[in-house]
């Protein structure tokens, strides 16, 4: 994912889910996942998918039993 397409759904996802305090950052690994952040906490992966022209985010939340508490 380019920093400009990173920057897009970022702004995206803050609008969207109301979390200005949200970042992604790419891993050094240029072929990694996108991490998305909450408050300085990793919360799950953006992947980049392109298929037949178009190009779709996933988002894939992680959430552990541990935090539920």
């Amino acid at each position: 994912m380019t920093p400009v397409e990173r920057q897009k759904v970022q702004a995206y996802l803050q609008k969207v889910l109301g979390a200005k305090n949200l970042i992604l950052t790419q891993p050094p690994q240029k072929s990694a996942s996108v991490e998305l952040h909450v408050n300085g906490e990793c919360l799950g992966t953006v992947d980049r998918e392109a298929e037949d022209g178009e190009v779709s985010y996933t988002v894939t939340l992680v959430v552990l039993a541990e935090d539920l508490v």
